[in-house]
């Protein structure tokens, strides 16, 4: 009982962590959650990883939340679901109820908006970082990179809902599977 209380607080304090020190929202904490739950604690595989990032974004809600409910669930079962969801999500909470109180008065102050565009920048390169990250450990070929490009084209270009995409690319990935393993078994 002592040992499942301890992974809980643990889930609970490594995603609180996680979610007190990461700006810019669930993307700017993949590298972050990668680095703790992988390197460091061992919880999950770099391959449960990228099939917990796939399943979190193709999901309703924040990507983080999502992958901390997802690596809590893999790690302690409900209630490390629970805890680890909890912890993402408190330290959000608190900061932006404490901001509310106070932005209004300090918005105006040139300090507080340089430190936002500083953020800003910090955000952009986690992005970067957890897009070269993903790449690295994604399956290369021809259908990876029309999928790939295919998508950023819609989204970005076209301003295809995401949801479309995502389930087209659903659609492409389990076509393309089928395919080559019938080639396989051929």
């Amino acid at each position: 009982m002592k040992e499942k209380f301890r992974q809980l607080l643990a889930l609970f304090w490594t995603f609180f962590k996680i979610g007190a020190f990461t700006f810019g929202g669930g993307y700017a904490m993949i590298p972050l959650i990668q680095r703790e739950t992988v390197e460091k604690k061992h919880w999950i595989t770099d391959d449960d990883t990228l099939e917990i990032f796939a399943i979190a974004e193709s999901t309703p809600g924040p990507v983080a939340v999502n992958a901390a409910t997802f690596v809590g669930y893999r790690t302690a079962g409900f209630w490390g679901s629970f805890f680890a969801t909890l912890g993402v999500v408190l330290p959000s909470f608190l900061i932006i109820l404490a901001i509310s109180f106070i932005l209004n008065e300090f918005q105006d102050f040139p300090v507080v908006q340089y430190a936002f565009n500083g953020i800003r920048a910090g955000v952009l390169a986690l992005l970067i970082k957890a897009l070269w990250t993903m790449y690295k450990k994604s399956p290369k070929g021809a259908a990876a990179y029309i999928v790939m490009g295919g998508s950023f084209v819609l989204t970005a270009l076209l301003d295809v809902p995401v949801l479309a995409v995502i389930i087209g690319c659903a659609v492409f990935g389990l076509i393309t599977s089928c395919i080559a393993e019938r080639r396989h078994k051929a």
